[in-house]
């Protein structure tokens, strides 16, 4: 008995049932309208809400949005969507999965 107690919670420490694995992937925008300090503070406030997102960087200076997000609990689809939600249009660039 206590042999199954022990192996039981060596397993849930190791993560042997992990029951929510992600699947994150990585996907790079082009966001045209991004062209300024005060657009990337909109893009980082906005996009920084969606559902699965893990990480998000950007860059002004080539108009690139990159993030990881957890596809389980989200899309390219979707995250184009938020991107919409404040006039911007968000091109696929990149989309990768993430390397665990």
């Amino acid at each position: 008995m206590k042999r199954i107690i022990v192996l039981s919670l060596m397993a849930v420490m190791l993560g042997g049932l992990n029951v929510s694995a992600k699947e994150l992937r990585k996907v790079m925008f082009k966001v045209q309208q991004m062209v300024c300090e005060n657009c990337e503070k909109k893009v980082q406030k906005n996009i920084s809400f969606e559902k699965g997102l893990k990480k998000l960087e950007t860059n002004v200076k080539d108009h690139t949005v990159t993030i990881v997000y957890d596809a389980k609990k989200t899309s390219i689809d979707k995250l184009k969507e938020g991107f919409a939600k404040f006039g911007y249009e968000a091109k696929v660039i990149k989309d990768e999965a993430v390397k665990k």
